[in-house]
């Protein structure tokens, strides 16, 4: 075998295992999460009442969102709403009630305990993010269990769904938004951490 030769075949192992490595890591990074969307047709408050039952009601002034939140490749809802009692219902139509707000400033998970934290102003009574994870074929609109939320105690006033990089090789869609608070306004985003809505605080708004 010739000198070339020889050194060739010594290189070539080390080639194809920087190669492979290489390889895995552009598998490791995944590809960034798609745009949300508005859902067409939109979100009637017939389905509402079937998914989350009749205490809910949808808050048109609101936009609806459609897009892959927990990042399984199924497009997943999100629409605002209004509901005077969830607690009470939440069993009967097997949805989730959640508090990341509250469980972000400390005061811990137990809804029945932050539940009565609710806003005393009226017009924010009662008012809900509804969160449905589609499964199958009809995404967010099957007939079939659905894994369903309903996050309370959140002051936001606008909502959008766009893009967050949680860090350089995962990007999720995140619910952003701006809030009315005591003194001066802020942002937030909420997103899925593969067990549950997380709340994060962004800071001051530019207004």
């Amino acid at each position: 075998m010739s000198h070339s030769r020889v050194i060739f075949s010594r290189i070539l192992p080390a080639l194809m295992v920087f190669a492979g490595a290489v390889s895995l890591a552009a598998d490791n990074k995944q590809p960034p999460a798609g745009h949300a969307r508005i859902p067409v047709p939109a979100v009637t408050n017939e389905y509402i009442h079937q998914e989350f039952g009749d205490n809910c009601t949808l808050l048109p002034e609101y936009p609806q969102y459609v897009g892959d939140l927990d990042d399984d490749g199924i497009d997943d809802l999100v629409v605002a709403a209004r509901c005077k009692n969830p607690m009470a219902d939440q069993a009967e139509y097997g949805f989730r009630v959640t508090d990341p707000y509250d469980s972000y400033l400390g005061f811990g998970s137990n809804v029945k305990t932050t539940s009565a934290f609710a806003s005393d102003v009226p017009e924010r009574k009662g008012v809900v993010l509804l969160i449905v994870h589609g499964v199958g074929p009809q995404a967010w609109r099957s007939d079939k269990a659905k894994p369903k939320f309903l996050l309370i105690n959140l002051p936001f006033k606008t909502l959008a769904v766009k893009r967050l990089a949680l860090n350089k090789k995962k990007t999720v869609l995140g619910i952003y938004m701006e809030e009315d608070g005591e003194g001066e306004q802020s942002s937030s985003v909420l997103y899925w951490d593969g067990r549950k809505y997380r709340y994060q605080l962004l800071g001051p708004t530019m207004e």
